[in-house]
């Protein structure tokens, strides 16, 4: 082959080449995509990430939904139902008129307390509920080890916030929150 007829046809190759380039350009103008490997696993083998009936997390601290249903009578602390309750006991709930406060015995097999909280909501003399307020108890951060122990015992008192001083007649509490192993 002389040179001219190579060069004719290295011109037609890369006419060629650049013809396919630009169809394929015009086609996705964005450029090519990268498939990521969530993209290239088929559906059937992909990992479920939803589940009928789960509510999403929320960022707020969590909520007694009794909180909301239910009126003590004046001068009163009530207990409402909670995630956990087969797992403690609430003794001693009383009222003051500024506080909520009482008893949380744990009476499932306690080596160590991590965590608790006791929600209380405070009412009007019509049984609304005015505002909530709670404790939180880290026990693993301040050193507490109770090994072996049978049962684990921690007091409360969750205080009317001060707007709702002289408002609050009666109060509700829960668990919404108890760690332990």
């Amino acid at each position: 082959m002389t040179r001219k007829p190579q060069l004719l046809l290295l011109a037609g190759l890369l006419a060629a080449a650049l013809a396919v380039v630009a169809a394929v350009v015009l086609q996705n103008p964005a450029g090519p995509t990268q498939v990521s490997a969530a993209e290239s696993v088929p559906m059937a083998a992909a990992a479920k990430t939803s589940f009928p009936g789960l509510a999403a997390a929320t960022e707020d601290e969590p909520d007694l939904a009794g909180l909301h249903t239910t009126a003590p009578i004046k001068g009163r602390t009530v207990q409402v139902a909670g995630p956990f309750d087969d797992r403690f006991v609430l003794k001693d709930l009383a009222f003051d008129g500024s506080a909520a406060m009482g008893t949380v015995t744990v009476t499932n097999d306690v080596s160590d307390l991590l965590e608790m909280q006791v929600l209380a909501g405070f009412y009007d003399e019509k049984g609304a509920l005015l505002v909530t307020d709670r404790i939180i108890r880290d026990m693993g951060s301040e050193g507490q080890n109770h090994p072996g122990s049978a049962e684990e015992r921690e007091e409360f008192i969750i205080r009317v916030p001060p707007e709702f001083q002289g408002k609050a007649v009666s109060a509700a509490v829960g668990v919404p929150v108890l760690v332990n192993e």
